[in-house]
C-alpha cells in the first residue's frame, strides 16, 4: 500500500527531522478503510474529542465513518467521526475549501475529486491535494481543536461552512452561527440520528480576514471568501465543546493559541508515539509490525473526550455538570468489553480510572450504566448490559473510586425491568412465549455474563446473599441447552424449543442477533467449566472442533458475519473468546495455538481490507494486540488471562506505576506456533511455571511486571 507523492515526501521531511524512530512510522491508518472495516481516516490524538478528516457523499453502510477508500469524491472535512461502527453518525462542522470561480456540484454538494495517490495519512496528520481547485489541504489536531491549512493557487479562495451535513443517520435539527469579527465565528450544530439529540458548539478562527460571508441555506450553510493573492494560505482553527461556545473558545486558548501547523502536527505525532510505546515489540517481520501498531493505534482513537478543559461536560440528562476527571463518549461497550477494555486495564491505568468515573456519572444522570453511549445519548444499541460487565471488570481490578457505589449501580442496571430483564429476573431466562423482545436468547446470554460480574463484585464486598442471587441468574444459558441437537435454542417457559430450528440461520429474526446458533452456543465466557459440564467433556470437544469446520454457509446472514472459519465468525464480537475455550480441555492448547495463529495470519492484513469485519471502535484490533502478545481475557469481568500462541518475538509492556512486563517467545517463528512451556518470573525474584499444567495467568501478576517466557516449537 505505497503512495509516494510530493505530500508524502514533505511529511517524511517534517517528521524525520524530529522523530526519526517514531512508532507512528509503523502505523498505516488506511488499513481497514476498505472492505467492511469502516475505520476513521483523518487526524486526531489519542482519545481526543476531535477527529478531523475527510467526508464523502455516499451514506451507504460501508460509509459509516464518512469515508471509504473505494470512493473518489469528497465534500469536505468534518470534526467528529466514528470508527469501525455498523451505524453512521456524527460528521459535525463540515468545511470545504474550493475555488469560487469554478465550483463543482453534485447532489447539492460542492465536491472535489479525490485521488488516493495524492493523500498522506499518518497518526495526527492528514494531507491531500485537490487538483479540481488547485488546493492542498493539511489537517492536524490537539485533543479538542482541529487545525486546517489550505494552500490556494487561485486569486480568490473560499471555504464552505456546512452545518447541515452529517454522516449516515445523522440529520440536522437545529444550528446557528455568527461572525464575531474579521477572523472569528462561532456557532452550534444540533442533530438527531443514532444519538437522538446531540449538540456540538464550535469556535473557529481564521489566519486571514474573512472578505465576505454569504449564507447559502438559512443559517446552516455559508460561503466564506478570502483574498489569497498575497498569502496563498488560509489556516483555520476549530475548537469543539459539548457545553457552549465559551467552552470551545477556552479549549482553543488552552490547547492551541498559536498558528504553527507543523509544530501542532509534530506534537500530535509525539502524543501518538508515546501512547504506542506502551507496547514495544520485536516483530516477526515488517508486515507484522505494521499490522500490530496499526491495530494498537485503532484501539486508542475511542473512547473520545467529552469534557472541556475546565472539567465541564454534558451529562446523560442533557444538563451541564463538572468532573475533576476527564469524561468520555463513544462507548461501544457490547464490542469493547471483550478485549479493548481488558487491554486498556493493562496499559493505561489513568485512562481506565477516568473510564470508571465516566460510567458512574452516566449512571448518576440516566439511572443505569451505559449500554452504547454516544455524545451524551444512550442508544441502547445491541443487547445485554455491557456496561455492567465492564464496570465489574474495573471494580475487580481496583479502578473504581467507590466500589460499593459501583456495586449499587450494577445492581440497579440489572433490575430495571427493561429490555427483557423482567423475564430474566422472574424466570431465570427470557422465554420467547413470555416476552415480546427480539433476540431473547442473545439478550439472556449477555445478561447472564453481566449477572456473573455483579455476583463477583458482591462477593468482593462480602454480600453473600446478592452473590448467590446473581450467580444463579448467571446460569441462564443452561435453560436454553437442547441435549439432542447440542445447541442453545430459544424455548418457552415450559421448556418447548422453538420449532423449525436451523443452526445455520442468521437472519436476526428470532433468538440470535448478528449470528446463529453455532456462535451463540459458545457465548458463555464467564462459566466455561459449567458449559463443558453441561455438554460433557468429550461431546463439548467435538462440538468445539465442529464449529471451525462446519460447512453450511450462514443462511440469510447479516453483513456483520464475516471472517468465517467454518461457523466461527471472527468479523463479529460474540465469537472472539471461543478459540481460547480450548484451554479448558485436556490437550486443547495445541488447537488454540493453531487457530489463533491462523486467525492472525489469514484475517488481518496490511492493506485497505486488513480488518475482516467492522473494526468496532477498537475491539477487532484489541483482539489482535492481545493475541499477538499471547494473552486473552476470556472471562471479561476480572477473569484470568488465557495463554495463547504469541506471534511476536518479544514485547515490553508498560503496565503503569513504573512497572514493565517483558514477554519473550523463545525460538518463535511462523512455523513454531506451539507452546511447550511457559514460566513467569516475578520482578523481585522467584516465579512459577504455567503451561503445560496451567493455561492462565492472573491479571495481578501481569500488572506487577516481571517476565512471561514462552518456549515455542513446531512440535505438538
Amino acid at each position: 500500500m505505497k503512495r509516494i507523492t510530493l505530500l508524502a515526501a514533505a511529511a517524511i521531511a517534517l517528521f524525520s527531522c524530529t522523530q526519526p524512530e517514531s512508532l507512528t512510522d509503523k502505523v498505516d491508518p488506511m488499513i481497514g478503510s476498505g472492505g467492511h472495516g469502516h475505520v476513521f481516516v483523518g487526524a486526531s490524538v489519542p482519545r481526543g474529542m476531535v477527529q478531523l478528516g475527510p467526508q464523502q457523499i455516499n451514506e451507504s453502510w460501508d460509509w459509516c465513518s464518512g469515508y471509504h477508500v473505494s470512493d473518489t469524491l469528497i465534500i469536505g472535512f468534518s470534526h467528529t467521526h466514528l470508527s469501525g461502527t455498523g451505524i453512521g453518525d456524527r460528521g459535525d462542522i463540515l468545511m470545504m475549501p474550493f475555488d469560487p470561480a469554478k465550483p463543482k456540484y453534485q447532489s447539492g454538494h460542492i465536491y472535489a475529486h479525490l485521488d488516493h495517490a495524492l493523500e498522506l495519512v499518518r497518526p495526527g496528520l492528514y494531507e491531500v491535494a485537490l487538483p479540481d481547485y488547485g488546493i492542498t489541504a493539511r489537517l492536524s489536531a490537539t485533543e479538542r481543536v482541529g487545525i486546517h491549512e489550505y494552500g490556494f493557487t487561485s486569486r480568490q479562495g473560499a471555504i464552505l461552512l456546512n452545518l447541515e451535513e452529517g454522516i449516515g443517520w445523522d440529520r440536522l435539527t437545529g444550528c446557528g452561527f455568527r461572525q464575531l469579527d474579521r477572523t472569528r465565528i462561532e456557532g452550534f450544530r444540533r442533530s438527531s440520528g443514532w444519538a437522538k439529540d446531540h449538540v456540538w458548539y464550535f469556535a473557529a478562527e481564521f489566519s486571514e480576514p474573512i472578505a465576505g460571508m454569504e449564507a447559502v441555506k438559512d443559517s446552516s450553510i455559508a460561503v466564506l471568501s478570502f483574498d489569497v493573492r498575497r498569502s496563498k494560505t488560509v489556516k483555520v482553527k476549530v475548537a469543539l465543546s459539548p457545553v457552549s461556545c465559551e467552552g470551545a473558545w477556552l479549549n482553543m486558548r488552552e490547547e492551541l493559541p498559536g498558528w504553527d501547523f507543523d509544530r501542532t502536527a509534530r506534537a500530535s505525532d509525539a502524543k501518538w508515539d508515546k501512547a504506542l510505546r506502551t507496547v514495544e515489540i520485536e516483530p516477526m517481520d515488517e508486515r507484522q509490525e505494521k499490522i500490530f501498531y496499526t491495530a494498537l493505534y485503532h484501539t486508542m482513537i475511542f473512547p473520545a473526550l467529552f469534557s472541556d478543559v475546565d472539567g465541564r461536560y454534558r451529562g446523560a440528562d442533557g444538563q451541564i455538570h463538572h468532573s475533576d476527571r476527564d469524561q468520555y463518549t463513544v462507548l461501544s461497550l457490547w464490542d469493547t468489553y471483550r478485549a479493548e477494555v481488558p487491554l486498556t486495564t493493562l496499559i493505561d491505568p489513568a485512562f481506565t480510572r477516568s473510564l470508571a468515573d465516566t460510567y458512574m456519572n452516566i449512571y448518576r444522570w440516566q439511572g443505569e450504566l451505559p449500554v452504547w453511549h454516544l455524545d451524551g445519548n444512550e442508544t441502547y444499541c445491541m443487547v445485554g448490559n455491557p456496561g455492567v460487565i465492564s464496570m465489574g471488570d474495573l471494580v475487580l481490578k481496583g479502578y473504581a473510586d467507590d466500589e460499593r457505589a459501583a456495586f449499587e449501580a450494577m445492581k440497579a442496571s440489572s433490575e430495571n425491568g427493561t429490555r427483557g430483564l423482567d423475564c430474566q429476573d422472574a424466570y431465570g431466562f427470557i422465554p420467547y412465549d413470555k416476552s415480546a423482545e427480539e433476540w431473547g436468547l442473545a439478550k439472556s446470554l449477555e445478561y447472564a455474563i453481566a449477572d456473573d460480574a455483579v455476583a463477583k463484585v458482591a462477593l468482593r464486598l462480602g454480600e453473600a446473599g446478592a452473590a448467590d442471587h446473581y450467580r444463579s441468574r448467571s446460569k441462564a444459558y443452561r435453560r436454553y441447552f437442547d441435549p439432542r441437537s447440542g445447541f442453545l435454542r430459544g424455548r418457552t417457559l415450559k421448556g418447548r424449543f422453538r420449532p423449525g430450528f436451523n443452526p445455520f440461520a442468521a437472519d436476526n429474526a428470532t433468538d440470535y442477533v448478528e449470528g446463529n446458533a453455532w456462535q451463540y452456543t459458545f457465548l458463555v465466557p464467564h462459566d466455561v467449566e459449567g458449559l463443558i459440564e453441561l455438554f460433557g467433556e468429550e461431546r463439548f470437544t467435538r462440538k468445539l472442533d465442529s464449529l471451525f469446520i462446519a460447512d453450511g454457509g450462514a443462511e440469510n446472514a447479516v453483513p456483520d458475519m464475516t471472517g468465517l472459519i467454518g461457523q466461527y465468525a471472527h468479523g463479529n464480537e460474540p465469537s472472539h473468546h471461543i478459540v481460547y475455550m480450548y484451554n479448558w480441555l485436556p490437550g486443547g492448547h495445541a488447537k488454540c495455538s493453531r487457530l489463533v495463529r491462523q486467525i492472525m495470519d489469514e484475517l488481518y492484513f496490511d492493506d485497505f481490507s486488513g480488518v475482516c469485519g467492522n473494526e468496532d471502535c477498537g475491539q477487532m484490533s484489541a483482539w489482535y494486540v492481545l493475541s499477538a502478545l499471547g494473552l486473552y481475557q476470556v472471562d471479561p469481568a476480572g477473569g484470568d488471562f488465557a495463554l495463547g500462541s504469541p506471534a511476536v518475538k518479544s514485547a515490553r509492556v508498560n503496565v503503569g506505576e513504573g512497572k514493565t512486563l517483558v514477554i519473550r517467545a523463545e525460538n518463535n517463528s511462523p512455523e513454531n506456533i506451539y507452546v511447550q512451556s511457559v514460566e513467569y518470573r516475578y520482578p523481585e525474584g522467584g516465579g512459577y511455571c504455567l503451561l503445560p499444567d496451567w493455561m492462565f495467568i492472573p491479571y495481578d501478576d501481569l500488572k506487577r511486571g516481571g517476565e512471561l517466557i514462552f518456549h515455542m516449537s513446531s512440535e505438538l
